[in-house]
């Protein structure tokens, strides 16, 4: 059996917390998984801002309420799925991602988890599990499904060297510079060729 591992951000839906930088007119907010590799640095980051600025999550949900996934984003996942098991592996969280969630048609996703007080102030982040992209790859492998995956950024990069075959989306340009190997694709219908091509590449 196949499975396509796909990240979220950046790949089916727009950056979120760029999206709530540009709204809320701070710019510091706009640094990402692109910007920054370790994730808990960032997350730290992200949330010392807030507190500063007396932003919670009521505030994050409101700007992800009028998002909405990326052009073609849909229809290309709801293609795939009617070739593959695909599932969505993301650093985001559960109280993000819900709204978007049901614009995609409630695919499968496994992501982390915010923790708010009960005026809605961010006071902390919990992950699913540390390094949680290639742990689940590492699992489906195990149950002996064949595993492309692909992502846009460095926290994809383990789940995709983890895979039988990892592909870039819309990376940018630092990410293709410190991971060659990985082909890079620009639009949707490449990223479906090049899964395509993996999955008959390890058949």
């Amino acid at each position: 059996m196949q499975i396509v591992c796909l990240d979220l951000e950046g790949v089916l839906v727009p950056e979120i917390w760029i999206e709530f930088a540009e709204r809320t007119g701070i710019p510091e907010l706009r640094r990402t998984t692109r910007d920054e590799p370790n994730y808990d640095t960032l997350m730290k980051y992200r949330l010392k801002i807030l507190a500063e600025r007396k932003l919670g999550l009521p505030d994050i949900q409101d700007v992800i309420t009028s998002m909405g996934p990326m052009a073609g984003a849909r229809d290309f996942l709801d293609d795939l799925r009617e070739s593959y098991q695909v599932v969505i592996l993301s650093d985001t969280f559960q109280e993000f991602a819900k709204p978007l969630m049901k614009q995609l048609g409630w695919p499968t996703l496994l992501c982390h988890r915010l923790e708010a007080d009960a005026n809605g102030v961010l006071v902390n982040y919990h992950l699913r599990m540390p390094d949680q992209k290639r742990e689940a790859v590492k699992r489906f492998k195990e149950l002996n499904l064949t595993v492309v995956a692909a992502g846009d950024s460095y926290n994809d990069t383990a789940m995709l060297g983890e895979a039988h075959g990892g592909i870039l989306f819309h990376p940018p340009e630092n990410v293709i510079r410190e991971f060659p190997q990985f082909p890079v694709t620009r639009s949707y219908a490449e990223l479906r060729r090049e899964i395509d091509k993996a999955f008959a590449r390890v058949a």
